[in-house]
């Protein structure tokens, strides 16, 4: 075999191993359409039910509105003046847009120092983990999307201080998330496995 064939032939082979599939999948109103679409996805939300006791349909509206299920998404770039890039809105990245610094805190809690937020096992086990705590610090029932998402959007503490009333388009987004998991709740009783 030729080099030119041998290394076209290891460059197609390492590029399948890339970093995944980071698009969303094609219905995202439909969970049940979801997870056939992406088999993994369910393995991780049900492993993620299972150890901390967060419902698979909480997880899915909380990742529908964090990352619309895109492994690599990231917040929008700033603009000064509008048109002189000065960095992202924040260091959000992956499934579930965690920050890094509360990224860094599950990792050391966890010691899963190889877990990644573009990975949805690792992204569902730190909402996991961080819905858990709030359950856990705050009394919210693991089972309430809409005030999950208020403490998972404005931190704990910014929870506990009711900052979340002074933002009514974040209450908005957190209703939305509410029904959303209701809806999700449906579909996934209905669903054959």
């Amino acid at each position: 075999m030729s080099r030119l064939l041998r290394a076209s032939v290891l460059f197609l082979a390492l590029a399948s191993c890339g970093g995944g599939n980071n698009s969303a999948p094609r219905n995202l109103d439909d969970a049940c359409e979801i997870l056939r679409q992406r088999p993994t996805y369910y393995r991780a939300l049900k492993a993620t039910e299972r150890k901390w006791g967060v419902p698979v349909h909480v997880q899915m509206a909380t990742i529908y509105q964090e990352s619309k299920f895109i492994g690599n998404a990231r917040t929008p770039h700033r603009y000064a003046l509008g048109v002189i890039p000065m960095g992202r809105q924040s260091s959000a990245y992956g499934y579930s847009q965690a920050l890094d610094g509360t990224w860094e805190e599950y990792q050391r809690d966890q010691r899963r120092f190889g877990a990644r937020r573009d990975r949805m096992s690792d992204a569902s086990d730190f909402m996991g983990w961080y819905m858990d705590q709030s359950s856990q610090k705050l009394g919210i029932s693991k089972a309430d999307a809409q005030s999950q998402y208020l403490a998972y959007h404005e931190g704990r503490k910014g929870f506990a201080n009711q900052t979340y009333r002074n933002k009514p388009w974040l209450m908005d987004v957190a209703n939305a998330i509410g029904q959303r998991s209701q809806t999700y709740a449906n579909q996934l009783a209905m669903c054959r496995r």
